[in-house]
């Protein structure tokens, strides 16, 4: 067996700050590299580049270094083996448009996360109004009104602890599924509540839903979707989140001004996770969650590979069973048995705390925490309040300057995702925490010493958004590729 490196002219020159004039290998000489498997490190990979004369080797810098190197790397095991190809050489084929709903109705999980966060700073305000409320309890107190606007976030905390260890038996469609029927009759009990308690059990159902929600949409789009568009894909989940936002705040300054306005603005809602139920049913499952059932021996084998054949032809948009979707499945099985017949016993949840895991872990949950701690949901979800406590005393007003906010938001989101691959997330990290300090001093300032500069206020909302978008909203778009480092 024998590997070779073949490229086109000019030749390749890799040149070394080290060496001055490196030292030429014999014409025979053999370049042996060996490539370890992320998911085992254990297990390696070994293959010998053997230069033709095209290709003359003068650098002992490491072959990684050079810019732009393309290799095109054929086996042969006997005469006439096709060539083997890589993810480095060869990219899937797909066409846009079987893309597109695979997306679509996961990520409509992240657009009513997002819209329950700006459908309640309107609903705030017209829960407590005695005139547009329609209630008699109108007159909630702080902690009743608290328990109401964070009653959701209540709720997807226990849905994310309670879909660990059932996520990988219902599967990702099951799950959104799920995800959407809780959505719906929690935004039914919501805009129906007769009172208090109901409407605090409608926010905690609604909240569950986004618990499995915000598990199971990056997963099945990570698992779906082609890998050369996977992280674009999953970025635009997150813009999905921010524009929920934008429609919460839209429907609130249209609905505020009517009777029972805050049931319309939690009732709008139900269509759209309606919607999303219906979508994720008519979609196949994952054909890699299918495949790690297979792998681990929960069921039939053969019925799990012939399912996750259908699922990517169906995915992919082509013929049942095509040859293409078949050989894919293939190579995946292959990778995934080499995985589970490691002799190594199974990892448990303890050693995510232990060793460079531990590292990973600090460094993603800290960040994680600091996008929660630094008071971005609380300002959302208070907007409308705030704004009206800075001198928008009219609900109406409140609400319209809440949409200029929702929009400058959704602009410093595009931004972000599009720019930070190109600025870099440190500085724009370091940046944008200065810009949130600044702007939580400036909105301290105002309540506390410049009560008469209402702009003051809305000038430093807009600089919080604006640096949480540009610099913790960037580390969120790449909490995955902290930890494949």
């Amino acid at each position: 067996m024998a590997y070779s490196a073949i490229s086109s002219p000019p030749p390749l020159r890799f040149p070394s700050p080290f060496h001055n004039q490196p030292p030429k290998p014999k014409p025979h000489s053999l370049l042996f590299c060996s490539f370890g498997n992320q998911k085992n490190p254990k297990s390696k990979t070994s293959c010998i580049f053997s230069p033709n004369k095209n290709i003359p080797m003068f650098s002992r810098q490491p072959l990684l270094c050079a810019p732009k190197l393309r290799f095109n790397v054929q086996y042969s095991a006997e005469e006439g083996a096709e060539p083997l190809a890589t993810d480095a050489t060869i990219q899937e084929v797909f066409s846009w448009s079987s893309v597109i709903l695979p997306f679509f109705f996961p990520a409509l999980g992240g657009l009513l996360f997002g819209y329950d966060i700006g459908a309640t700073s309107g609903a705030a305000l017209s829960l407590q109004s005695p005139e547009l409320s329609g209630i008699s309890w109108f007159n909630l107190s702080a902690v009743q009104l608290g328990l109401v606007v964070s009653g959701s976030l209540y709720g997807a905390l226990l849905g994310s602890i309670l879909v660990y260890p059932i996520s990988d038996f219902l599967g990702r469609r099951r799950e959104l599924i799920t995800a959407a029927l809780l959505y719906v009759f929690g935004g039914l009990l919501t805009s129906y509540a007769p009172g208090l308690n109901v409407l605090l059990l409608g926010r905690l159902v609604y909240g569950l839903g986004i618990g499995l929600a915000m598990h199971g949409a990056p997963l099945y789009i990570a698992e779906t979707c082609p890998s050369q568009i996977r992280g674009t894909l999953i970025s635009l989940k997150e813009l999905f989140i921010v524009l929920g936002i934008l429609v919460g705040f839209l429907v609130g300054s249209i609905q505020i001004n009517a009777v029972g306005g805050w049931r319309y603005m939690y009732g709008f809602g139900v269509p759209i996770a309606l919607l999303m139920g219906l979508g994720m049913w008519s979609l196949p499952p994952s054909p890699r969650w299918l495949l790690l059932r297979a792998a681990q021996g929960k069921g039939s084998f053969q019925e799990y590979k012939e399912k996750a054949i259908s699922a990517l032809s169906k995915l992919r948009g082509r013929p049942p069973g095509d040859k293409v979707s078949e050989k894919q499945i293939e190579e995946s099985l292959v990778s995934l048995k080499s995985a589970y017949k490691e002799d190594e016993p199974e990892g448990s949840f303890l050693e995510v705390f232990q060793g460079p895991s531990l590292k990973a872990f600090v460094i993603g949950g800290g960040l994680v925490l600091f996008q929660q701690i630094t008071g971005q949901p609380s300002v959302l979800y208070y907007a409308g309040p705030i704004l009206q406590s800075a001198g928008f005393s009219a609900a109406a007003d409140a609400t319209r300057v809440s949409v200029v906010i929702g929009l400058f938001k959704l602009a410093m989101t595009w931004i972000a995702v599009v720019k930070v691959d190109d600025l870099g997330r440190r500085p724009l990290l370091i940046g944008g925490v200065s810009g949130i300090a600044l702007s939580l001093f400036l909105l301290s300032a105002y309540y506390k010493f410049l009560g008469g500069f209402p702009l003051v206020a809305v000038a430093a909302l807009l600089l919080y958004v604006g640096c949480y978008q540009a610099s913790l909203f960037s580390f969120g778009c790449g909490h995955t590729s902290l930890f494949s480092l």
